[in-house]
């Protein structure tokens, strides 16, 4: 079987981007005898798409088609008017596996569609997503719904959504989780300790990483902070992470802010963490729930959405719009006894050992083989 995959998004460095690379990345260690076709563009990162093709150049059943033009003209093409169809641009293959961001038409009626669709924030949300970025996704959505087979969600939260929302029935949708990095692991006391002078960090501190935007609730863990520190002034608040829009935060002392911190930095400031806090108001997945707690975070989160899903009784839960809750459950973290913190980070380390991007890319693949299958008992194929 000959597979296509859209890899353009791995150059912005987001969830999106890690799941496409680690997915990958999974497959080609798995799967020696399908043929691959990468493809992907960008006008201004292409470095990055050329470093991920030359990190599998191992691997012979994998072919790699780069081009230089902005994904904005591909948007323009393949999802506002669906025109110019795959086998134009990558020639003619018997799986297509779509992007986040694109959707292609495909003139082959032979083809299998597959995607995957991290999250429904268009719906829930729309007020938290740019204009551009918003009617980007509605146009792409209502192509999903019209001609792909499969769709693969990150959680069952999101498979409900799917069907709530955009009415795909629900024989249609594939649950597959995502999973932490392999490198995602607690790192030994040196190595925090040089990581948190770098920042300027002392323990103990709270952490939290998201990009800043209304939707991760950053506000309200500041707010909650701040009434902490009035009689913990020990205790520092760390939150990993660009600035992605909205209004400016308010805050007062013993609030670090790194920006975007390496991939290293941040493992060890995962591990170094008295606890991890993610009040998110939603998400498809939450995947620094479990990087986290594959680095023995204890991990409060929100009780909505993918997150309880994806933490179930291992973290706390709290309700992300009550302060109250999130006080409490702060400060519980903060007074626990050495050994019931222990069993805290025991419980993190479990948690997190059931998920793998060796079982994701497993699933994947049973998809592949599962639509295809049935791709091939319709009428008329040859």
């Amino acid at each position: 079987m000959k597979i296509a995959i859209d890899i353009s998004q791995i150059v912005y460095g987001t969830g999106v981007s890690n799941y496409t690379r680690e997915l990958i990345e999974a497959i080609a260690k798995l799967d020696r005898k399908n043929e691959y076709v990468l493809f992907g563009s960008s006008l201004r990162q292409n470095k990055i798409l050329r470093d991920f093709k030359n990190s599998l150049s191992d691997y012979s059943n994998f072919q790699i088609k780069l081009f230089h033009f902005p994904l904005s003209i591909l948007e323009f093409l393949w999802n506002r008017l669906h025109i110019y169809s795959l086998e134009k641009f990558i020639g003619e293959v018997d799986l297509y596996h779509s992007s986040n961001w694109l959707q292609a038409p495909v003139k082959s009626k032979q083809t299998v569609k597959v995607t995957t669709v991290h999250d429904m924030v268009s719906f829930l949300f729309p007020s938290s997503v740019h204009r551009r970025i918003l009617a980007n996704e509605k146009r792409r959505f209502r192509h999903i719904k019209k001609e792909v087979d499969i769709v693969i969600a990150d959680s069952q939260s999101t498979k409900e959504d799917l069907v709530k929302f955009l009415e795909i029935p629900q024989e249609k949708i594939r649950v597959i989780y995502l999973a932490p990095s392999s490198k995602f692991s607690p790192k030994d006391d040196d190595k925090v300790k040089e990581t948190l002078e770098k920042y300027k960090i002392k323990k103990p501190y709270i952490l939290s990483v998201a990009t800043q935007e209304p939707r991760k609730n950053i506000q309200k863990l500041l707010d909650v902070f701040s009434e902490i520190g009035k009689l913990r002034t020990g205790v520092s608040l760390v939150l990993c992470g660009n600035y992605g829009w909205g209004p400016g935060l308010h805050y007062e002392e013993n609030v670090i802010f790194t920006d975007y911190v390496s991939e290293e930095d941040l493992i060890s400031l995962y591990s170094g963490c008295r606890v991890f806090v993610y009040p998110s108001l939603y998400e498809g997945f939450g995947l620094p729930i479990l990087e986290a707690m594959a680095c023995g975070a204890p991990v409060i989160t929100s009780n909505n959405s993918s997150m309880s899903e994806i933490a179930k009784d291992t973290a706390i839960l709290i309700d992300p719009r009550s302060e109250g809750q999130l006080k409490r459950a702060i400060e519980l973290v903060l007074d626990l006894n050495l050994d019931n913190y222990q069993k805290m980070v025991r419980a993190s380390l479990d948690r997190a050992r059931h998920y793998s991007w060796t079982k994701t890319a497993k699933e994947t693949l049973k998809v592949y083989e599962e639509v295809a299958g049935e791709n091939a008992d319709r009428p008329g194929r040859e």
